[in-house]
Formats: structure tokens, C-alpha cells, sequence
């Protein structure tokens, strides 16, 4: 049986999850935007920039973590 540590932690890292899937759904919007607009374009290129990096380190910290 899993400790209650053991389940923050893996609360924690279920959050992080449908964190990145947050993002991800976040940069798809935007790119769409982009596709339809030149001004939004130049207007989200830094943010989609910062969050596709985020998205990598989350990730990261994803695949590195253990479950238990």
C-alpha cells in the first residue's frame, strides 16, 4: 500500500501531466491562430517559443521521475 507521501507525489506528478497537456492544447490554439493571421503571427512567436521549451522540460522531468 502506497504511502501518503507516495500519493502526493504521485498526485504532484498527475498534475504536471495535465499541465504539459494543457500546454500542448495552449500551442496548438496558437499556431491556429498564426495560420489565420500575420499579425498574430509575430504577436505569439516568442510565446509559443517559451512554451514548447516548457512543455521539453516538463517532459523531461516527467520521464526522470518515479511513480509509485
Amino acid at each position: 500500500m502506497a504511502t501518503s507521501t507516495e500519493k502526493n507525489h504521485n498526485k504532484h506528478l498527475d498534475l504536471l501531466q495535465d499541465y504539459k497537456i494543457h500546454l500542448i492544447k495552449y500551442v496548438a490554439e496558437l499556431e491556429k491562430m498564426d495560420r489565420e493571421s500575420e499579425f498574430l503571427k509575430k504577436w505569439n512567436e516568442e510565446i509559443i517559443l517559451e512554451r514548447k521549451k516548457e512543455i521539453q522540460v516538463i517532459d523531461k522531468i516527467l520521464k526522470n521521475m518515479i511513480r509509485f
